[in-house]
């Protein structure tokens, strides 16, 4: 009998879902859901991770549950074909945490490149709470608990998988074969890398105002992109050669359009590297492709509006979604805790030949 194919991926609820989030994971779950190449996807909102740097404003995670929730269902994630929970809900995967914790050591944890960068980035360097500092590990839980063979990440977010297979492998050795190794996939597409902010930055930020939501108005996101969105500053008049590195306009119409558009919004271009081509010999103007660029976001963004504003109809009906999800997840969990629990011979009270082999042993005596 085939191995099953299993995903598991999710979001920390931080904050409500935007298109850097949208182009770099979320579309392509969707893909993948529909594919019909796996047998289960399992998406965890990461609540308890999320609380591991915001634990003194769960106020904050706990509003963001909902938010994140009907992105999810906005963008066409389907409860049918996906397993949509929560994971603080889930207390099987703080168990499996602390068991695994036994199996890495703090120096490993400090080399961790991706644990390094993202202390740096939030300043913990003097004061590193613990739950941060073993959220590798706390990861591997998550992965291992569904048994998952795929893991759709960033190349940011490899160093933490290796560290879920270094577990997976000293488990496996020390106890016997139990974990499933898992596998990362990484997007195809180049261009599904980090969306920057509108204003260039590395990362959108809700604190610096440089996203465009999923959830954001036509009007909003018309906004963002005439007034906010940074393109090459020498290229002051039309005639003026342009720059395409750094210019957000081509940096996200590399992510986002596609030939139908530019035949239908930009008629005259074979394809978007003579746009650019032109961009940079002079005589193209920067209001004209941002106006391409919002017909070609309008394309993306108005069906998930469309679908969010019938979810927001009905708030219960979506927790009642992620209730569901959760308790179908909690069976898959509970089952692999049961045979980690097992191979680590810390059954005690279902381990029949253990009960009685100490009972013939006494009754000898």
């Amino acid at each position: 009998m085939a191995k099953e194919k299993i995903i598991l991926t999710g979001d920390r609820p931080t904050g409500k879902l935007h298109i850097g989030h949208y182009i770099g994971s979320l579309k392509s779950r969707v893909e993948l859901q529909n594919s019909g190449e796996f047998d289960k996807i399992f998406i965890m909102i990461a609540d308890a991770q999320a609380l591991t740097d915001n634990f003194d404003n769960p106020e904050k995670v706990r509003q963001n549950i909902i938010e994140v929730a009907l992105d999810y269902l906005s963008v066409g994630l389907d409860p049918a074909k996906s397993n949509l929970f929560i994971q603080s809900q889930i207390s099987e995967l703080t168990e499996l945490t602390f068991f695994y914790m036994n199996l890495v050591t703090v120096s490993r944890l400090q080399r961790n490149p991706t644990v390094k960068s993202e202390i740096q980035m939030r300043d913990f360097e003097a004061s590193i709470p613990v739950g941060f500092f073993n959220y590798p590990i706390s990861q591997a839980a998550d992965i291992t608990a569904f048994k998952a063979t795929t893991v759709p990440v960033g190349e940011d977010q490899l160093p933490m998988i290796e560290q879920t297979k270094e577990i997976v492998h000293s488990f496996n050795r020390i106890y016997g074969e139990t974990l499933v190794m898992p596998e990362a996939l990484i997007p195809k597409n180049g261009a599904q890398g980090r969306l920057p902010g509108v204003d260039g930055k590395a990362k959108m930020s809700k604190s610096i105002g440089n996203c465009i939501y999923l959830s954001d108005s036509k009007e909003a996101v018309q906004e963002a992109i005439m007034k906010k969105m940074y393109t090459d500053p020498l290229h002051i008049n039309v005639a003026d050669p342009g720059h395409i590195e750094g210019n957000m306009v081509f940096t996200y119409l590399d992510a986002f359009s596609n030939q139908q558009q530019l035949e239908a919004y930009l008629p005259g271009y074979a394809n978007l590297d003579e746009v650019k081509e032109h961009y940079k010999r002079g005589g193209l103007g920067d209001v004209k492709l941002k106006r391409f660029l919002i017909n070609v976001l309008e394309d993306e963004l108005a069906p998930i509006r469309a679908r969010r504003a019938e979810y927001e109809k009905d708030i219960p009906a979506v927790y009642d979604i992620l209730k569901k999800g959760t308790e179908a997840a909690h069976e898959v969990a509970a089952k692999t805790l049961s045979e980690v629990k097992a191979a680590m011979k810390i059954n005690y009270f279902d381990d029949v030949e253990l009960i009685k082999a100490q009972s013939e042993k006494y009754q000898r005596n």
